[in-house]
This record gives structure tokens, C-alpha cells and sequence, in this order.
């Protein structure tokens, strides 16, 4: 069976011995620097045909398109059939790829290899541009991968060679050192006909070989199966193929004269194009992209590089223009409105923003003409209307992000206590996620006289959970709001939500704490948070250091989840009404015990206890608490969704006419998690 794809240059034919033999001689997919090529879909198509055992690839290409080179490559690693390869003339870009396929690669003595990063046209904005850049940067880490696994050299080691804007070009030899091909063998009489006008850093043995013709025809050689790579055949030993006839002389066609005059007509006023253009039309042995070279050339002669000798040039991400509005514009707004940072600072704006004193209504109508909008005779009812709905205005983010730094400095700014003495966790849904302790095995069993060691119990753990939920609100703002220029209308309701937002999670934790009568939520074990079953309350009495000396007892005394041993921990933090946070910073802090009969100098026992004393309105009574360090022994855990500790500010989807919705949520949970690290005292 013999197959040949005319105008995609590959070739395929039986062999004896259950053999196949497929020849690419030409580019791979079309461009414009020539009409041979060899696309992947029908590649892939005739190469699933395939039934033989054994299949010799015969390449003779200066590359192309990389997406058909990697689908050529991965098709004949999936095939069944050991992959034979044979590098003729040229395995240069992506065609060395496609060599990497193959079970075995042999080399003639006087063929070229070159490996180089992929490249390509690209215009547009820099966003585009960076996008472009990444698709290159995939595609070489996914080339980079083939390379690897034929050379064995470390991925990393290649990549370099496919990131360095250099033509890595290599004999038989150098290939066969660096592990590219498996041996060299004779030399195989085949005839270039590439245009290497494409390539940089051309070595002298590819430049010999430009271009004279268009068309390079398929040498019918004889070629024999090729043995498996256990019993491949000494490179000495290897015939070479016979010549290829003689082709006829390149000749220009005239779409390709229109191409040429196409080319040059956007220079054409510079010195000297003119009779350039004149010169390569009068030899029509020049090709279009033999005479883009030469243009680029003339071009560029004069020029002197961008960046000096020796000097590695670096290239400067700069903010986007359209963010540099919003920012400034932004900043503006919030400097109005008196707004504070997340460290206290009033905003500022600088004497040089151009938007500085814009009021609502001015920043609406710049939304508009930078969105291309015309705004002449529209009232200031439709200014405000169009802002909001236009879809490519401004208006509604500048607002969004306006509003939600006012709201995240009002919530960072906003004091609170529970995060004194509570556990900050992350969950990552609303599911119920528990969170286990484990029991210990206590000390180690002594060894028998017979040296035996004792079989160890694996102690049961507890386990608690916490859930979360959502709180939240919307904010409306209208049409008349932006018109009256009322910033206090969405800057200052941001601001008072973001101070809400953290009071919610305070007000949550001492409800959670004032169940039962300040004795705090039910446990998986059926007792309260504080219970005497839990070990956890201290003796009655008004606030003391004798109470507090007792309670610290009761803390150290607790014992891991197994009963083993001792945990031994110590109050951090005393929690309690407002009317009794003054005494308990002055035993606290007090040298000798204020509490002793006819005030003799009896030293403080408790002196220094406590890191911290917290006292709050959202406790009343004489109750109060003592906690470990919630890093060591947690037992009231605040969990936030994903971790995110701070409001989210969204704008909702769909604007009314007259408006827009933002809403404001907050994800977190609140639980008691255990009881070993709290004790409470009724006090008197």
C-alpha cells in the first residue's frame, strides 16, 4: 500500500515484513513562508490506518505549527507499532520535537537538529499581549516534557533551552552527545529547499542550503525495515539513499508579486524602499519572504538595539490606564469623604489628581465619554441612568471599590474583644466540619523480665463541630442619591456596615457563652460548656485571689481526653462584667494580696496571672471566666469560610434603572470546642 498526500508532504507506504514507512518532507501546517506542509488531522488519520508492527519515520522539515507538531508527536506515541526515526536533512523546531518520537533516532552524519522556543504573531492591548506570552510559556513547558524524556536531561535543563530566544542548533554528533537521537548514521543525499529567512543564528552548513526552488520532490528510495534498537545495525553499515532527481528553478507567481508590493507598500517612503521594491520585483528567483528579509534588513541597519551591550534588558509591568483611573478616581472620592485607612490615617489625594473635588454627577459623565458614550444634551436623570447600565462604564466598580475599602478599614478599625480570648479558624463550605482531639497513652509500660513488650490501646478520641453561616445586607443606592452628590448616602453606610459586620461576630460569641445561664452551650456530651462533670467550675464567692487561685487549680488539673495525664494549663486571659474588671486588674497587679485581714503584707499569689483582663458590657452580673491561651488549649472557636476574616462587598447581579444594589456578607461560624481550657466562677 502506498499513500501520498499531495501538498501535505507526507508520504506513506508498505514495507516488507510487516513494515510501514512515513515521510515528512515539508512544513509542518501552512504559513506564509511556503505552500508544503504537513497537517496534523489528516496525519493522525492515515497514521491510525496503520497496522504494521514497525514504522520508519523519514523527516526531512524545518518545522511550523506546534499544535500540529505535538498532536503528530503524541499520535505515534499512542500508536502500537515501534516508531523508527530516521532524521535525513532537517529535524529543525518543532519537527526535532516530532524525532522525539521515536523508539529509535538515527541521525545521518550530514543532517541539522535545532531545538528553540516557540514563537508567534500577536497584537493588541498588553493584556493580549501577556496572554500571548503565556500561551508560549505552556507550550514550551509542554514541549519541553518530550525533550526530556528522550535526552533524559531534567526538565528544568530544557526549558532553558526553550526559553532563551535562541536557535540551539546541532550536528549529528552534538545531537548524539546531548541524547537527542540514539546514532549517526551515513550521510543521505537529500536537498534542502527550506527557507531559513524565518531562523537567527544560522550555522554555516544550514546557510549553504537556502532556498533555489519551491518545490522539494519525494526521493523514491528503496528504504529497508528497520531493525528494533536491540539489534540495530552499526551506523558504518547504513546505505545511503539514492539522489533525488533535479527540480525545476523557483519561480515567482504573481499573487506572490502582489504579496511583495503588499509588503513594502507601508514603507514606501522611506529612503531607498522604492528601489528595493523595483530590484526584487525584476528577479523573480526572489521569494516573499526572501524579500521581507531583505526589507527588515534595510530597515533596521541604521537602528541601534533598545537595550546596550552586555545589558540584559528587562521589560516593566505598568498599571493598566483604565486602572489608573479607578484608582485615581477612587482615591478621590474617598479623600470627600473623609474616609480613614485600615490604620486610622484620614485618605489623602494627591494635588495632581485629576479628579480631585469631582462630585458624583462629574465622575458618572467621565465614565461615560471614556466608555465611548456621547453625553451631549442627555439630563442628569439619564447621566446617571446610562453609568449604571452601560456595560462597559466604570461607574458601578468605582463605586464598588469606593465603598468597599471604606468598608474594610470601618471593619479593621472597629475594636473588639472575642478575638482576645476565642480561636480563629476555616472552614471550607457550610457543612458541619468537626474538629477532633485525641486521647493519649499516657507513660510507658515497663519491659517483663522476659523482655515483652506490652500491647498499647489506641485511645478513642472527641469529637466537636462547627458550622457556617451567612450574614449580611444590601445597600441601595439611587439615582437622586449620585445626583445630590450624597456620599454619605453609600460611603458612610459602607462604613457603618464594616463596623456592624465585626460588632455581629462580638455579639454572637457572648450569646453563644450566656446559654444556660452563663454556663454556655451544650457539648456532644450532653453537659454544659461549664460543668461540674467537666471539672470546670470554681468555688462560689465574691472576685478574689483566693477564688481566682482556685480556679487556676481547677485549670491545671484537667486531664487529655484519655484520663492519662495531667495538661496542666494556666489561665491567660480573665473575662467578666464591666463592674468587675477594675478589681480584677488590681489583683492582677497587685504586689501583696488586697484581700487579707487587717492588711498585713501577705504576698499575691495570683500577681501576674493573667496576660490579659477583658472586661465587657455584654456580660452582667458577678460571673466571670478564665481562659488558657486559645493557641493552646481553644475552646470557643470563630471559623470563616475559605478564611476570609473580612466582609465581602459584591456588586449584586442586574442594575435597576434607578440604581444599583450592592450587598455586603460575611461567612463565619461560632462553637464551642472544648472545655479544658475555660473555668467559671459565679463570683457574689
Amino acid at each position: 500500500m502506498t499513500k501520498r498526500q499531495e501538498g501535505l508532504r507526507y508520504e506513506i507506504k508498505a514495507l516488507a515484513n510487516d513494515s510501514a514507512e512515513i515521510r515528512i518532507y515539508g512544513d509542518v501546517a501552512s504559513y506564509a513562508w511556503g505552500e508544503e506542509t504537513t497537517t496534523a488531522a489528516q496525519f493522525v488519520k492515515d497514521l491510525a490506518a496503520i497496522t504494521a508492527s514497525t514504522i520508519v519515520l523519514r523527516i526531512n522539515s524545518a518545522g511550523g505549527s506546534v499544535p500540529d507538531g505535538l498532536a503528530i508527536y503524541n499520535a505515534l506515541k499512542r500508536h502500537a507499532a515501534t516508531i523508527d526515526v530516521h532524521i535525513d536533512g532537517w529535524a529543525l523546531s518543532i519537527a526535532s520535537l516530532i524525532a522525539m518520537a521515536g523508539d529509535t533516532v538515527t541521525m545521518a552524519e550530514n543532517a541539522l537538529f535545532m531545538v528553540h522556543a516557540p514563537w508567534m504573531s500577536a497584537y493588541g492591548n498588553a493584556a493580549a499581549l501577556r496572554e500571548a506570552a503565556d500561551v508560549l510559556d505552556k507550550f514550551a513547558a509542554a514541549m519541553a516534557t518530550s525533550y526530556a524524556a528522550k535526552s533524559g536531561k531534567p526538565e528544568a535543563e530544557i526549558l532553558a533551552l526553550l526559553s532563551d530566544g535562541e536557535d540551539h542548533w546541532y550536528t549529528a554528533q552534538e545531537a548524539l552527545e546531548a541524547g537527542f537521537i540514539d546514532a549517526v548514521g551515513a550521510p543521505v543525499a537529500v536537498e534542502a529547499s527550506f527557507d531559513l529567512s524565518r531562523f537567527r543564528n544560522i550555522p554555516a552548513a544550514a546557510a549553504a542550503l537556502q532556498p533555489s526552488r519551491k518545490e522539494t520532490p519525494m526521493p523514491d528510495t528503496q528504504v529497508q525495515p528497520t531493525q528494533p534498537a536491540a539489534a540495530a545495525q552499526p551506523a558504518a553499515t547504513q546505505q545511503p539513499s539514492p539522489q533525488p532527481a533535479a527540480a525545476p528553478p523557483y519561480a515567482r507567481a504573481a499573487t506572490e508579486t502582489a504579496e511583495i508590493r503588499a509588503f513594502f507598500a507601508p514603507f514606501k517612503d522611506r529612503e531607498g524602499v522604492q528601489a528595493m521594491l523595483e530590484e526584487v520585483l525584476a528577479d523573480t528567483a526572489i521569494s516573499p519572504a526572501l524579500a521581507s528579509t531583505k526589507l527588515l534588513a534595510a530597515l533596521g541597519k541604521d537602528a541601534a538595539p533598545a537595550t546596550p551591550a552586555g545589558h540584559v534588558p528587562r521589560v516593566t509591568t505598568v498599571e493598566d490606564e483604565r486602572d489608573k483611573f479607578r484608582a485615581a478616581a477612587t482615591d478621590a472620592l474617598l479623600a470627600r469623604a473623609a474616609s480613614r485607612d485600615d490604620k486610622g490615617a484620614p485618605m489623602r489625594v494627591t494635588a495632581n489628581n485629576p479628579y480631585r473635588g469631582h462630585k458624583l454627577l462629574d465622575l458618572a459623565r467621565a465614565c461615560l465619554v471614556r466608555a465611548g458614550v456621547r453625553v451631549e444634551g442627555m439630563g442628569q436623570l439619564e447621566i446617571v441612568a446610562a453609568a449604571f447600565t452601560q456595560s462597559t462604564s466604570d461607574f458601578p466598580v468605582l463605586l464598588e471599590n469606593t465603598m468597599n475599602k471604606t468598608l474594610q478599614s470601618a471593619y479593621a478599625l472597629q475594636p473588639d474583644t472575642w478575638s482576645r480570648f476565642c480561636a480563629v479558624g476555616s472552614v471550607s463550605d457550610f457543612r458541619a466540619h468537626p474538629r477532633y482531639r485525641l486521647g493519649s497513652f499516657g507513660n510507658l509500660d515497663a519491659i517483663n523480665e522476659l523482655g515483652e513488650f506490652k500491647n498499647k490501646t489506641i485511645p478513642d478520641g472527641e469529637k466537636a463541630s462547627i458550622t457556617a453561616g451567612t450574614k449580611g445586607n444590601i445597600i441601595n443606592l439611587s439615582r437622586q442619591m449620585m445626583i445630590n452628590d450624597d456620599l454619605g448616602a453609600f460611603v458612610g453606610v459602607a462604613a457603618q456596615l464594616g463596623r456592624a459586620a465585626r460588632r455581629t461576630i462580638e455579639a454572637d460569641v457572648y450569646a453563644l457563652l450566656a446559654l444556660n445561664s452563663g454556663l454556655g452551650p451544650t457539648m456532644a456530651d450532653t453537659y454544659t460548656l461549664f460543668h461540674a462533670n467537666h471539672g470546670n467550675i470554681a468555688a462560689a464567692g465574691a472576685l478574689s485571689s483566693a477564688v481566682i487561685d482556685d480556679a487556676r487549680v481547677k485549670m491545671a488539673s484537667q486531664k487529655d481526653v484519655g484520663g492519662n495525664d495531667y495538661l496542666d494549663l494556666r489561665p491567660a486571659v480573665w473575662l467578666g462584667p464591666m463592674g468587675s474588671g477594675g478589681d480584677a486588674r488590681v489583683i492582677n497587679g497587685a504586689e501583696y494580696d488586697p484581700d487579707t485581714a487587717n492588711k498585713l503584707q501577705k504576698p499575691n499569689k495570683v500577681r501576674g496571672l493573667f496576660r490579659d483582663v477583658v472586661d465587657t458590657p455584654r456580660l452582667t452580673g458577678t460571673r466571670f471566666y478564665l481562659f488558657a491561651d486559645a493557641n493552646e488549649a481553644p475552646v470557643i472557636e470563630v471559623a470563616f469560610l475559605d478564611g476570609v476574616q473580612e466582609p465581602v462587598l459584591e456588586i449584586e447581579q442586574g442594575f435597576q434603572v434607578d440604581g444599583a444594589r450592592y450587598k455586603v456578607r460575611l461567612d463565619y461560624g461560632i462553637a464551642a470546642i472544648d472545655y479544658r481550657g475555660a473555668v467559671t466562677a459565679a463570683g457574689a
